[in-house]
């Protein structure tokens, strides 16, 4: 484990918002653990274990139905202790899975009998180097035929050049933690505003409602990020999701409270259809369709 690293929160606390039947905790991840799942010789960070087990006991702690586990960065591209999940929870997780474009035809399906609904494609340069889009593209074209669809991981400052090629993408695109706006500048302020409009001018397009406690300048209670997931929730109903984002890999100042993420909820979806949506009805539609 690196130095500096901040492990899961040990004891989070209760959350006071009951959540809604059937909840879907839509971002989180599994870390080895390390002696069963090791970790990628590539990686640019080494994280504490954050196994299947605490992940469940996290689930049922907070009153989520089912988890979407998306492919930690310092797993690469071994989905091994992803899919080792996916097989674990009895049919209550989906996943999405970082793969490269030699990957054999039997693998994919091998993958989607397990769960898999996606792939993960990130252009977050401190994580991982860089992969050509041409590269993406080609994954893009062969997962389409399964129905699954692409996650995609970038900073605020990279959208406007991104934004062609998240446009030719062949599946429904999710965009991880609103596109990771800087907060410090406002909801209207032009680079949040380009994001709305790729939403507005692609229905294809959906945005995770995630990670306030890595956004937020002022730290908890994050309201500083609150108008950001509001606008987003409230324009448009039916293509958000929301996650923990558990265990919170590569956070540096603090380690936020699992509870207390919960309680965030409301204070961007205030509305207990707009609850249902977010957390049913929206994760329910993308992974559990089949």
């Amino acid at each position: 484990m690196d130095p500096d690293w901040l492990c899961f929160h040990s004891d989070p606390s209760a959350p006071a918002f009951r959540l809604p039947a059937g909840a879907v905790d839509a971002h989180c991840h599994v870390f080895g653990p390390a002696a069963a799942f090791p970790f990628a010789p590539e990686r640019k960070y080494t994280p504490c274990d954050a196994g299947k087990d605490k992940l469940f006991e996290l689930r049922d702690f907070l009153g989520f139905e089912r988890n979407v586990i998306v492919q930690a960065t310092c797993h690469g591209r071994d989905n091994a202790a992803l899919i080792d999940a996916l097989r674990a929870a009895g049919g209550r997780a989906r996943g999405v899975v970082s793969i490269g474009p030699d990957i054999p035809e039997a693998e994919l399906k091998r993958m989607d009998a397990a769960g898999v609904r996606g792939v993960r494609f990130n252009f977050v340069r401190r994580l991982v180097d860089a992969t050509p889009r041409e590269v993406f593209l080609d994954i893009a074209r062969r997962i389409a035929p399964l129905g699954w669809h692409v996650v995609v991981y970038f900073e605020a400052a990279d959208l406007e050049d991104l934004a062609p090629f998240l446009n030719s993408l062949p599946t429904p695109v999710v965009v991880d933690h609103m596109g990771r706006p800087d907060v410090g500048k406002g909801v209207d302020h032009p680079d949040f505003r380009r994001f709305v409009r790729l939403m507005e001018e692609n229905e294809a397009i959906w945005s995770k409602v995630t990670c306030p406690e890595r956004l937020s300048l002022q730290g908890p209670p994050y309201d500083d990020v609150v108008p950001f997931a509001a606008r987003i929730v409230e324009r448009f109903p039916d293509r958000v999701l929301w996650g923990t984002d558990w265990p919170h890999p590569n956070m540096k100042t603090h380690m936020p409270d699992d509870g207390a993420l919960v309680d965030h909820i409301p204070r961007i979806a205030p509305t207990t259809a707009s609850q249902r949506k977010l957390l049913v009805d929206n994760p329910m539609r993308l992974y559990w369709a089949r």
